[in-house]
């Protein structure tokens, strides 16, 4: 098959979550079953950065807007690990700072960006080769799917060619102006409930919804939790009409990069068969965030994450004062709300025997995290797949998580052993607390958390399984839509 894949980000080039791990490890794993792979990014700013004069492979592609043109370049990512990159090259559109917005909101035009890159791509590939399945990613390339099965029908091209839509978090859907059909020429019937109109806004993601031949989400739970008005925000009706067509293949996580046995980023290697290694990179860590003096029988716990409620800093800051009577240290890294950023940071002011917090990001130290940590807290609200949890597993680092989206689906808590890390239910910051405490009890029985551990190590969450379900996906919409 040759699989198009369509996203406003991937890996290493623009990332701001996992979205752009997905898009660059699922694309490599497919060529290796032995697809033909394309993947069409925006050349952000940061790209051109990173990726300075490529070669032009289509130097001028016309989008029409009501009263004017753009005009869009082509360019050529290169190919590596079988897969083909290519950039939509759009400066007045792409060469900004960030990629979505400022800190004083989201740029005004999104809709044009996005819907100018849906359509780029299409046209695109009219020229480079036409696609057997258009895969798209979340809001922003969610109108592809939209302009195949409208302003594209008649193409005699492209009106069997198939999409599919994944939605990594549904919590963001790309809400636009009604007047946002006109500036994309899209038909005014198509402006109803049942098709792009919800709540009086164009939403991006619901038309991909719609119109899509299939939608896939990051996990299985997650895939449920959308259907119901808890998880779903607002769409859970539409996704409930399309559930035969939903399905939820749990992201993998790519072994490279994320390896005890094999990281540069951390103080020594080490494996399920010999774990030495992790305690140089516990005492590296507590030593990277001014702990000295902590005992082996005292537990690290680690996160890493983006500040906000959605990832449950809200329950962490209510146990705080609890939490810190227990024998443990806290390291948070990461940074977000500023609100939180804040509050932790004055937490770890009041506790700084017990909680250090670095409000930054940096992939070299959240993989010291992974390795140094005992525990890796991820109390998340929702959270559609969740790969540091999976990282954690790898690393012999035991997760404590909510149960919920893919945390339910990745980590087993067995109240007699056998399980891989703890988890709770129901959304309270006493539950949580719970959680903690069942596993710092553990943690003091150190031949049953070493077979936690292992078994963690054991489990295989590579992209391997992910892709061939994804293989499935593609070659029934295929068979379907001719």
């Amino acid at each position: 098959m040759h699989i198009v894949f369509a996203a406003s980000e991937c890996a290493p080039w623009a990332k701001t979550g996992g979205l752009a791990d997905v898009v660059s490890a699922l694309p490599r794993t497919l060529a290796k079953l032995g697809h033909r792979i394309s993947v069409f990014n925006p050349y952000y700013r940061q790209v051109a950065k990173a990726v300075p004069n490529p070669p032009v492979v289509i130097p001028s592609v016309t989008i029409p807007f009501p009263s004017y043109n753009r005009f869009v370049r082509i360019l050529d990512g290169g190919l590596a690990e079988g897969v083909q990159n290519y950039f939509v090259d759009c400066p007045e559109l792409f060469d900004r700072e960030s990629f979505y917005g400022t800190p004083s909101g989201d740029y005004p035009d999104n809709a044009e960006r996005f819907g100018l890159l849906s359509r780029a791509i299409i046209e695109a590939t009219k020229i480079i080769g036409i696609p057997d399945v258009f895969h798209v990613h979340d809001w922003q390339t969610a109108m592809l799917a939209v302009l195949l099965r409208s302003t594209y029908f008649f193409d005699p091209v492209l009106r069997r060619i198939p999409a599919v839509l994944t939605i990594h978090n549904a919590g963001y859907q790309g809400w636009f102006p009604p007047r946002t059909m006109e500036t994309l020429l899209l038909p005014w019937d198509m402006f109803t409930f049942d098709k792009l109109e919800h709540y009086d806004t164009v939403n991006f993601l619901k038309g991909g919804i719609v119109y899509s031949d299939a939608i896939t989400t990051v996990s299985r739970k997650y895939a449920e939790e959308i259907q119901t008005p808890e998880f779903g925000n607002g769409l859970e009706n539409i996704l409930r009409q399309r559930s035969g067509d939903l399905f939820g293949i749990l992201n993998g996580v790519d072994y490279d990069e994320w390896n005890p046995a094999t990281d540069p980023h951390i103080a020594a290697h080490y494996s399920a068969d010999n774990l030495a290694g992790k305690k140089e990179c516990r005492r590296d860590l507590l030593h990277a965030f001014g702990l000295e003096g902590v005992s082996d029988g005292t537990a690290v716990i680690g996160v890493v994450s983006r500040f906000a409620t959605q990832k449950g800093f809200d329950f962490i800051v209510e146990i705080m004062d609890k939490l810190v009577e227990e024998d443990m240290v806290l390291t948070i890294f990461g940074n977000g709300e500023e609100y939180y950023e804040r509050l932790l940071s004055e937490m770890a002011s009041r506790h700084p025997e017990k909680v250090r917090v670095q409000v930054k990001f940096d992939n070299v130290m959240a993989h010291k995290i992974e390795a140094g940590s005992d525990i890796f807290l991820m109390p998340s609200r929702y959270e559609p797949g969740g790969l540091n949890q999976i990282y954690s597993l790898k690393y012999g680092t035991v997760p404590v998580v909510r149960a919920t989206g893919g945390l339910e689906d990745t980590i087993d808590e067995q109240p007699l052993g056998g399980g891989n890390g703890f988890k709770f239910w129901g959304y309270s910051s006493s539950a949580l607390l719970d959680a903690l405490r069942r596993a710092l009890g553990t943690f003091r029985d150190k031949q049953e958390w070493t077979a936690i551990m292992k078994r963690g190590m054991a489990q295989d969450f590579s992209w391997d399984a992910p892709a061939k379900e994804y293989e499935r996906v593609y070659e029934r919409v295929i068979q379907n839509r001719n």
